[in-house]
């Protein structure tokens, strides 16, 4: 096993954990601030690929897909909140889970009912389609390198929306006591609003980047969801820092696990055990990391404060 397919490897793992972290860092705010467990999340990330998919044959700009995606994922975002999140908001968290459980049914059919049911193709950009030497003999795609990139601003640019700005006082303000806030002049619903948007244009942004290196298909929404609630419960819920260290932490042992597994059980079992046996082992992983996690860590690793 050479070092470059290690260090490639890791890349991929960071690359995915980033991924995973711009739809977690969304569906924790909206848990963590509104206190709302928004299963229709991962729909909000399918309409972004769908969208981008579509612009990008319109159009042939990949910049413009994506920013079309972030927009009106933004807006079928403030729709939802405003028809059916805010009234969720008064009810228990079963309440919540059936109702957004609802939407995801419903997107799926909208999606067959506008797309059709074969899955879409998003092309790759062309300026980012071939690879890039980082090491005399390691070629990596440049594509996935922008993603890197972009998820590292993304995370930088939320961290100091949240805790440096005004506006991230007041989501925490409304968050902690919001009839304390809204006693004080603070318009909460119109917060809570921008909160949920920003995260559906987040879950689209991701949506529309994943494009390219996975199927633009219905359900696949639901795929990256149960990820990303690992994520956020690794990392501890409402906390960004927590779903930025959670996502990169299930990025990398998902990618190391389904890379390095199977030749590891190679080397006691028949290629045939290890390549039925591995896939699924690094899909446990995960899972077993999580229960470790909560066993030392309850409320997670960087849990929320007040």
């Amino acid at each position: 096993m050479g070092y470059t397919l290690v260090l490639e490897q890791l890349l991929n793992g960071l690359q995915f954990g980033l991924m995973l972290f711009l739809i977690a860092a969304g569906l924790t705010l909206v848990f963590g601030i509104m206190d709302i467990l928004n299963l229709a999340h991962g729909s909000l990330y399918m309409a972004g690929a769908y969208v981008a998919a579509d612009t990008m044959q319109r159009t042939g700009s990949f910049v413009a897909a994506v920013c079309v995606a972030a927009l009106a994922t933004g807006v079928i975002g403030a729709i939802l909140e405003i028809v059916l999140i805010r009234r969720l908001a008064l009810r228990d968290h079963l309440a919540q889970v059936l109702g957004t459980y609802a939407v995801i049914l419903i997107a799926g059919d909208l999606v067959k009912m506008v797309w059709g049911p074969a899955p879409v193709m998003l092309a790759t950009p062309a300026a980012l389609s071939g690879p890039v030497r980082l090491l005399p003999d390691l070629m990596y795609s440049s594509y996935r390198l922008m993603i890197i990139a972009v998820g590292l601003l993304v995370a930088l640019g939320l961290y100091a929306f949240v805790t440096r700005t005004r506006a991230g006082v007041l989501v925490r303000a409304g968050a902690s006591n919001r009839q304390m806030a809204t006693l004080m002049g603070v318009r909460v619903p119109v917060l809570f609003l921008g909160v949920f948007c920003l995260g559906a244009m987040l879950a689209a942004v991701a949506g529309a980047l994943m494009g390219p290196l996975t199927a633009v298909q219905v359900g696949m929404g639901e795929e990256i969801l149960i990820l990303v609630l690992v994520c956020i419960v690794i990392g501890g819920i409402g906390s960004i820092r927590g779903a930025f260290v959670g996502a990169l932490l299930v990025g990398m042992v998902d990618t190391a696990g389904r890379a390095f597994l199977p030749s590891l059980l190679r080397q006691v079992f028949s290629p045939a055990v290890a390549g039925s046996v591995g896939p699924t082992l690094a899909a446990i992983s995960i899972y077993v990391l999580m229960a470790v996690v909560l066993i030392f860590r309850p409320a997670g690793l960087f849990p929320a404060r007040g």
